[in-house]
């Protein structure tokens, strides 16, 4: 038997290398281990299913493009002009497709397996880094975010009140990013298992040949399964997989989130908490199966099974607990007593219900938890089914669990009652009986042709059938589950009208009232000119005397929605985020103005392209006393994937917007009201010149259109069965109608990632150019305005992800050689002026200077995503020779899936 690859000679080394400091470099030995051993194990299947030739072929194309690289700095059009470039293009020239499809399939399983590595050794670190108390924490983390609020003179009393004005509330959307199917995550995830198995200490060699097996098995049905979707997901398909992440991962992150806040609170402030002393500060949404701008495959009926799949997600899970915590709950009368409360509750279920439940279940007459759980249990069940017991609400279930937690705590039971009986109170606090609240969504046009076409109305794209539904779905389902109705490209306060005239005519009741929160309309302004007018349209709502009555029943909140994707297409990332900055300000004005209380809900991307970047930079980098501690923020496509494959990974991501957003509200050693002020001018003057830049260059320019269609593979996007919904809201050809996530997806596939960078460099170059000290100035910024620097900081990830040597390769399918060669050039002037300016700014000499791990990589990912690369262009130029084959389109769409994974993320 030959030995492991994971094989630990020396079991007390592994431990160290496991167990390593930040500052220790064998830190990254397992990552490297994880990494070879799955690139070994890929070979050996390679072999296997495909036999040698084929293996020969993908090994000589790795080892070209990886030489091709060195000495290569990998971001200018010059560059990968070689031999072994050359040696590369003439071995993809030459493959049938069959070969083009099972090389891309071998170089995408690559990433794949690399990705889990690079997830598990985050994890693994996080792991590491509760070894070391003695360390700082982590800036990041709760702990690390009460230490500077401490620092900064709060008590642990202040602190506590301040997390008690906290709310997040992540969004989940089946944006079409998500490249990947339902049945290849789970493979994924048993291979995430395995490596993780494979730190446990000590590991036998007979366990590590075990567990390699186990890997390479799965590596084998990766191989063997279409990671092309034959068919494009349904909408089902999407509600089931955006599901998935809660048993996956959120039901058993959330009570350590909350353990995490409590320990915090005792380490720093060494205030001694009870769980109940810590608020509900996390709750979801979703927008899977209730969002219908542009996408017709959305129906009442899609809606109804996510609201009811929703429900059968938490009950089921709720009544898989109280099953296991009935295993260990097996306290005896005979032992010990239970509270008088507790004991006449159960009375009254006996009376009600009977003994049979109980007798059925084998449950002794004195173990009186047990019985009583198991009436809990059965009131769960005919919630489900519509049985006579049922719970009417979620508050009934949450109390009949503090009376067993309570009747603990009265009698020798503490430990039991918070170890069992607390994680499901706070879970039962969190999800209720609907998990998450679904958001109905529709574009403001469709609105208006529903009014103005009342006679059509019934059947205009189903405008009125879903609120002839609303009132049902409440009635069937928790009131709560339903609240918000978000209006796409609204523009004035009449798209705000339109929805609450058809929720009238449909007899929706709008006001919150008891249990149910009503339905209130959330306009999302999402172009410049929308952003810009935002704080005035609200201004114009609020100050109606019929409205202000609804926002009285909703206890004064409003909902707002800043989407970030359409406005970087419309005006450029400069100026998408520095609109963004300015309405987030004015709305917050405004509405201090006429007393309302405003929650902001960040549409952001899952890219750099589509406003996305790190979360907890960018809820700091929000204006400094314009934050009410509520926050809506979507978590989009490939994003969720991301971080929610996991409960450690799920815990962290969680923890860190919580902790983000308690240091946004109480800014312990952050920037005070009004410290922008220096630099809003500066700004603005940049914004302009990159607005009319990039509106001149991209947006108004009819040959870019032209060159993205031909230079990208956006038009393939659908033979990658990505998603439900269109690319286009209409089948105009418009860039006005080309959805964000297409446009970003076209532009990162094929290297380019403009949508990210361009015009920025422009705008600081003409800043810089004004006069002797406006560098200086740029440099300042950057250090002192958090907007700016993050900005900067995800302007330099995407540029450091883009390639122009490769992107020159698409360049080359754009037929007409005038246009290609104005657009290239343009490109080639911009990203070089970008890449310098942003340099000179963070005062580098090269991109990622300061982001070791980062850099190095993408470096080492660079070589693999080229192959698949090249792949891709030779495909998409045959296809322009017209071929346009099934087995063409399938390869095309195994290409989009090897270079998403390679890059890690799509649109």
């Amino acid at each position: 038997m030959s030995e492991s690859l994971w094989a630990a000679r020396d079991q007390t080394a592994r431990l160290a290398e496991l167990t390593a400091s930040t500052e220790d470099r064998a830190k990254e030995h397992p990552l490297r281990r994880d990494v070879r051993s799955l690139g070994v194990l890929l070979g050996r299947v390679l072999v296997e299913q495909a036999g040698e030739p084929l293996f020969q072929k993908v090994e000589r194309l790795r080892r070209l493009l990886i030489q091709a690289r060195v000495g290569v700095s990998g971001t200018s059009a010059r560059d990968l002009q070689n031999t072994e470039t050359s040696q590369a293009h003439e071995i993809v020239g030459a493959l049938s497709v069959p070969e083009a499809y099972k090389i891309t399939k071998a170089f995408s399983i690559y990433f794949e397996l690399t990705n889990l590595a690079e997830t598990n050794h985050r994890k693994r670190r996080r792991r590491a880094a509760k070894l070391h108390s003695d360390r700082p924490p982590l800036p990041g983390s709760f702990r690390g975010t009460l230490l500077r609020m401490r620092n900064a003179g709060m008590s642990g009393e202040q602190s506590l009140q301040a997390l008690r004005e906290v709310k997040v509330l992540p969004v989940f959307t089946a944006h079409p990013t998500e490249v990947a199917r339902r049945t290849i995550l789970q493979k994924r995830r048993r291979i995430s298992h395995a490596l993780e198995l494979l730190d446990r200490l000590p590991l036998p060699e007979v366990d590590a040949i075990a567990l390699e097996n186990s890997i390479m098995a799965e590596i084998s049905a990766l191989w063997e399964t279409d990671e092309v979707r034959v068919q494009k997901p349904l909408v089902t398909d999407e509600i089931r997989m955006g599901l998935d992440h809660y048993p996956m991962s959120i039901f058993e992150s959330l009570p350590r989130i909350y353990a995490e806040i409590r320990e915090s609170f005792q380490e720093v402030f060494a205030l001694q908490l009870h769980p109940e002393d810590i608020p509900e500060v996390l709750f979801f949404g979703s927008w899977i199966g209730g969002d219908r701008d542009g996408n017709p495959f959305v129906t009442v009926d899609t809606t109804h099974e996510a609201l009811e799949r929703a429900q059968n997600t938490i009950l089921s899970h709720y009544i898989a607990e109280l099953a296991s915590i009935n295993e260990q709950l097996s306290a005896s009368a005979k032992q010990v007593s239970v509270s008088d409360a507790f004991a006449a509750k159960l009375a009254q279920y006996s009376a009600m219900i009977g003994d049979e439940p109980a007798h059925a279940a084998r449950i002794s007459g004195t173990e009186l938890y047990r019985k009583f759980l198991n009436f809990v249990s059965l009131r769960l069940r005919d919630v489900n089914g519509g049985g006579e017991h049922a719970y009417l609400f979620a508050g009934e279930f949450e109390s009949d669990l503090l009376l067993v937690s309570d009747s603990l705590k009265q009698n020798r039971g503490l430990r039991m009652a918070e170890l069992l009986l607390e994680p499901l109170l706070r879970k039962a606090k969190t999800f209720g009986f609907h998990l998450a609240t679904l958001d109905l969504r529709q574009h403001a046009a469709v609105h208006r042709k529903a009014l103005s076409e009342p006679q059509k109305a019934e059947t205009n794209t189903g405008a009125l059938d879903v609120f002839h539904c609303v009132p049902e779905w409440k009635k069937s389902f928790p009131p709560v589950c339903i609240r918000n109705y978000v209006i796409s490209g609204a523009e004035t306060q009449a798209d705000i009208h339109d929805v609450l005239e058809l929720a009238r005519r449909a007899g929706v009741q709008i006001a919150g009232t008891g249990e149910d929160p009503g339905l209130m309309p959330v306009p999302l302004f999402e172009s410049i000119h929308s952003l810009r007018n935002s704080a005035s349209v609200m201004e114009q709502i609020w100050t109606d005397p019929n409205y202000r009555k609804l926002l009285d029943s909703w206890a004064g909140w409003q909902e707002v929605m800043l989407g970030y994707s359409d406005s970087n297409k419309d005006g450029g990332m400069l100026t998408s985020i520095w609109e963004l900055y300015k309405a987030h300000q004015a709305l917050h004005a405004a509405a201090r103005r006429h007393n309302v209380k405003l929650r902001l809900f960040h549409g952001r991307g899952g890219t750099v392209g589509r406003g996305g970047g790190p979360t907890h930079a960018a809820i700091l980098a929000q204006p400094a006393g314009d934050f009410s501690g509520e926050i809506r923020i979507t978590e989009q496509g490939e994003v969720l994937n991301w971080k929610y494959s996991d409960p450690v990974l799920a815990e962290w991501n969680l923890e860190i917007l919580i902790a983000a957003c308690l240091e946004a509200l109480t800014r312990p050693d952050g920037p005070r009201p009004g410290a922008d002020q220096p630099w809003s001018e500066i700004m603005e003057a940049v914004s302009d010149d990159a607005f009319a830049f990039y509106r001149q260059n991209i947006a108004d320019n009819p040959d870019v259109l032209t060159y993205f269609d031909q230079a990208t593979p956006v038009n393939e996007l659908e033979h990658a069965q990505i998603g439900s919904r269109p690319a286009r809201r209409s089948q105009s050809r418009n860039l006005e109608d080309l959805r964000a996530i297409p446009w970003v997806f076209g532009w990162m596939q094929s290297r380019h990632a403009l949508p990210a960078w361009f015009g920025v460099g422009h705008a600081l170059e003409r800043f810089a150019a004004r006069g002797s000290g406006h560098t200086s100035r740029l440099q300042e910024m950057m250090s002192q305005f958090p907007l700016f620097s993050d900005l900067i900081r995800n302007v330099e990830l995407a540029m450091a992800k883009a390639d122009l040597a490769i992107a020159r390769l698409y360049a080359s399918l754009v037929k007409d050689e005038s246009l290609r060669d104005r657009v290239w050039q343009m490109v080639v002037e911009e990203f070089d002026r970008t890449k310098r300016m942003l340099l000179l700014v963070k005062q580098q000499e090269r991109l990622l200077e300061k982001n070791a791990v980062l850099s190095r990589s993408i470096r080492l990912r660079n070589p693999y995503v080229d192959a698949m690369s090249l792949i891709q262009v030779e495909l998409l130029r045959r296809k322009q020779a017209g071929d346009s084959s099934a087995d063409l389109n399938y390869a095309l769409g195994a290409t989009i899936n090897g270079i998403a994974a390679g890059l890690h993320n799509t649109g």
